[in-house]
């Protein structure tokens, strides 16, 4: 096993790689630092990340630049309310040979790569949607009664339109719970847009360049899960988890008013993997509290439904989240 003294150097050397990816993306995909950090988290932790934000603030160009850095093969489908299974997973056809016997041959669809973006995964009927299902949680696909492997690393980067509801299907729970985090992407500020806007309509267009391979991002993959995570981080995620289950001890009577279900135990676990991410991201050689907190919405808001009657006073989960997580903080502090 290796030693402490090599453990904090492979994660240092890590940092630096890190910092280095960040950069490259950031030349092509202009300010949004926190989408930026969420997606490299998400990556860094085996996971999958929905992207939910309006049309052209970049979530295409974002997906496309970090299959360049993480050098991962990608591809793009546009899910629509005619694609169908095979569209994604591929299919078997019957072929002729130059001797007349006929034999099936498997085409692989577009899910066989390493970075998939599924662009506005919710156009899709839900059988299509359920197609993806298998491939983000077990890594296989099974097409004509034979488990076909995908190749590692696999991720799946979904975007989603929050406002357009006409001819889309939303998300099953199910489904939704296989996204490690949901990344609302926002409006750029005025500075952010004004640098996109003579970045992006001169001549020439800022490239980004490869940082990482599939081997290297998998052995990153490895050392986080060997990050160590102190007592008090851990009990504070499962505090936090707990504490938005309307049927547990724990949970306010704000929450039990409020939420109709809360998140699992894949939440912890989620959380557990993206707190070293973040820890990471920002130099340090282990998770703290803080990181619990600024994780807690982006884990735990796609896992949670709001009762009936929350969501007609027009209450928001992102903001319950906040202030539980907050006044959790406040508690400890005072203890």
């Amino acid at each position: 096993m290796a030693s402490a003294e090599d453990l904090v150097a492979d994660i240092e050397a890590l940092e630096e790689k890190l910092a280095e990816a960040r950069r490259s993306i950031t030349a092509r995909f202009i300010g949004q630092e926190r989408v930026v950090d969420l997606t490299l988290a998400s990556l860094l932790c085996g996971g999958h990340a929905l992207l939910i934000g309006l049309p052209g603030l970049g979530k295409t160009r974002l997906v496309e630049t970090l299959s360049t850095v993480m050098g991962l093969r990608g591809n793009r489908v546009q899910f629509t309310p005619d694609l169908m299974p095979g569209d994604i997973l591929g299919s078997e056809v019957l072929e002729t040979g130059a001797d007349g016997s006929r034999a099936f041959r498997f085409i692989e669809g577009p899910i066989f790569c390493q970075l998939l973006m599924a662009d506005e995964i919710n156009r899709a009927s839900p059988r299509t949607q359920s197609a993806l299902l298998q491939a983000m949680q077990e890594k296989v696909v099974t097409v004509a009664g034979a488990n076909r492997k995908l190749e590692a690393p696999f991720h799946v980067l979904a975007t989603q339109n929050p406002i357009e509801q006409e001819g889309t299907y939303p998300l099953p729970e199910a489904q939704l719970d296989r996204f490690l985090v949901q990344i609302d992407v926002p409006y750029p500020d005025r500075k952010t847009e004004r640098d996109i806007l003579l970045a992006t309509t001169g001549v020439e267009d800022a490239e980004a360049h490869a940082v990482f391979d599939p081997a290297s991002l998998i052995a990153a993959q490895t050392l986080l899960r060997r990050m160590p995570v102190g007592d008090a981080v851990v009990e504070m995620i499962l505090d936090l988890v707990r504490a938005f289950r309307p049927d547990d001890p724990a949970a306010s009577e704000q929450v039990r008013e409020m939420v109709a279900w809360g998140p699992g135990p894949r939440a912890a676990q989620a959380l557990m993997l993206t707190v070293r991410a973040r820890a990471l991201l920002q130099g340090r050689l282990a998770p703290s509290p803080e990181d619990v907190i600024d994780m807690a919405r982006p884990v735990l808001v796609h896992r949670m439904a709001l009762t009936f009657s929350a969501r007609a006073r027009g209450e928001d989960l992102g903001r319950l989240i906040d202030g539980v997580a907050s006044r959790m903080t406040a508690a400890e502090a005072a203890a």
